[in-house]
């Protein structure tokens, strides 16, 4: 379902979803969908170059103290439905903005690939997370991948 491959400091993961491009879209870029997956952060795109991102933490997630706004970043590139480039930085570390890529991609049968390309250079602490390989701060990209996709095949949600 998921593949992780590592080359230095940059992570790709890949997930096949039976979705269309825009359906998976619409899961990363829409409030309403990216509250129902992962981390549940509510996602608030500028959905143009040189726009803002922001995840919105849930008022749970706030009460047991994560900042308000626990990822930011700045959009770089957009073509809908099928490639989004950002940056991306947790605001609780100490650590310089990453690089995302969103790549989706019709396979056939009503499958589509999804492959996130984290581009992780002098973020090592991020990168740990995002690969989850911190105990007690969830899987990182392949558990939120992996809920995107379940979520999207069943309506329901990996957990819950």
């Amino acid at each position: 379902m998921t593949t992780t491959t590592t080359a230095g400091t940059t992570k790709v993961y890949r997930v096949y979803i039976k979705a269309t491009p825009q359906a998976i879209w619409d899961a990363i870029t829409r409030p309403e969908w990216t509250r129902r997956y992962g981390y549940q952060g509510i996602a608030e795109y500028d959905l143009r170059p040189g726009g803002s991102y922001r995840a919105r933490a849930i008022p749970e997630h706030q009460q047991a103290g994560m900042p308000e706004i626990p990822v930011e970043g700045e959009v770089i590139e957009v073509d809908p439905p099928v490639r989004l480039v950002q940056t991306w930085r947790p605001t609780w570390l100490d650590e310089p903005a990453t690089r995302l890529t969103y790549e989706i991609a019709e396979r056939g049968d009503g499958v589509s690939s999804l492959t996130v390309t984290h581009e992780l250079a002098g973020a090592p602490q991020t990168m740990a997370q995002v690969d989850g390989q911190v105990e007690g701060v969830g899987g990182g990209w392949p558990e939120v991948l992996s809920d995107l996709k379940t979520l999207l095949e069943t309506g329901r949600p990996l957990h819950g």
